[in-house]
């Protein structure tokens, strides 16, 4: 039986991706994918059938791919990142449940924009994050500030994708000052564009000052939380450890237990 594979890129440089990935785009009859995505992985490819589409066009990507493995042949339709997160995957399986169709479907995960970007910063996401676009092509704007007021108010590490365009230039500036009702203003704050390819460039600032700088669609950008930090070039959240232990020495602090809830004066109370 003939399988689609939805298979995620990552970053976009070969040594980036899976092993798992190289291999099904290897090996499959058909390739499928945004044109970038296509020449990404260009390398490894030697027969396949090829077939490349524009910006927009995600539904004309999915149909031909579906088609495709319908006719019997192996596909792999690439994205960057992970196909899952806010790429094809969920297209493909929400026009399979609209068809009623039925065919072998592997998703292969693939590293996202939001944890190859904090890997050039140091550590942002050490505590609780989330991610939210900041495009309302698909989401209403509504939507997307109650989103931004929701993790901001709990405290999240938030990495926006799809920050700004030329046409979507206030979104990002509402954010900001949906965030600066909950977090100080120097905050730190990395946007990272083009992670892990030749055009990589990665900024630090602060939540203050952010929107001052240029980026646009192909960046990402992590706020952190309350208790973020910057120490040299890195951004780091940290996971509490230092609630619990002496980061000097390792001594578990007095009143606390390994393995066990960590005590507070709010939950001693409660108890």
């Amino acid at each position: 039986m003939a399988t689609l594979y939805l298979v995620g890129l990552g970053p976009g440089s070969i040594e980036h991706m899976t092993q798992r990935a190289q291999d099904v785009v290897r090996s499959v009859d058909a390739v499928v994918g945004y044109g970038l995505y296509v020449r990404l992985v260009r390398p490894l490819l030697s027969d396949q059938n090829v077939i490349r589409s524009g910006m927009t066009k995600e539904w004309q990507r999915a149909d031909e791919a579906i088609e495709l493995v319908q006719q019997g042949q192996n596909v792999a339709l690439v994205c960057s990142g992970d196909s899952g997160v806010y790429a094809m995957a969920p297209l493909v399986f929400e026009i399979m449940v609209e068809k009623q169709l039925s065919f072998s479907v592997e998703v292969v995960p693939g590293v996202t924009a939001a944890t190859s970007c904090a890997s050039l910063i140091g550590a942002p996401m050490g505590h609780d994050s989330c991610t939210i676009s900041l495009s309302d092509l698909l989401t209403p704007w509504p939507v997307i500030e109650k989103r931004i007021e929701a993790a901001a108010a709990a405290d999240f590490v938030i990495t926006f994708y799809n920050p700004r365009s030329k046409k979507r230039v206030k979104q990002i500036e509402m954010a900001q000052q949906i965030l600066l009702q909950h977090r100080k203003p120097d905050t730190p704050v990395a946007i990272v564009d083009s992670a892990y390819r030749d055009e990589q460039r990665i900024q630090l600032t602060t939540l203050a000052e952010f929107t001052l700088l240029e980026f646009a669609m192909s960046a990402s950008v992590i706020v952190g939380n309350t208790n973020s930090y910057r120490y040299r070039d890195w951004i780091v959240t940290p996971r509490g450890y230092q609630h619990k232990y002496d980061l000097n020495d390792g001594a578990v602090r007095e009143g606390q237990q390994p393995g066990r809830t960590l005590v507070t004066e709010q939950n001693t109370e409660a108890l």
